[in-house]
């Protein structure tokens, strides 16, 4: 009685966790659009480094957000197996 109930919170949590990282990541594209409007602004004005460094600062929280919520997932789908296994 204890894995099916192990189980379910695991898909529980999966799915809280696809909600808030689906949040998460249509607020990281949204601010890295902003962020690259405002480097695009600072290349055309004529200060190029800072709007490189600020677009590539940009992509780079994107990037983060979206391989921690495919790490978190991943260890949850390693679990699941694990309790398939036992059973």
């Amino acid at each position: 009685m204890r894995k099916p109930k192990m189980k379910l919170t695991i898909v529980q949590e999966r799915l809280r966790q696809a909600r808030r990282s689906f949040n998460l990541a249509l607020i990281a594209t949204a601010l890295s659009a902003c962020i690259g409007l405002v480097g695009a602004g600072l290349l055309l004005s004529g200060k190029v480094t800072e709007g490189t460094v600020t677009a590539a600062g940009g992509m780079a929280a994107s990037v983060q957000c979206v391989q921690l919520a495919k790490d978190t997932n991943d260890r949850l789908d390693k679990i699941l197996d694990e309790l398939d296994d036992e059973t």
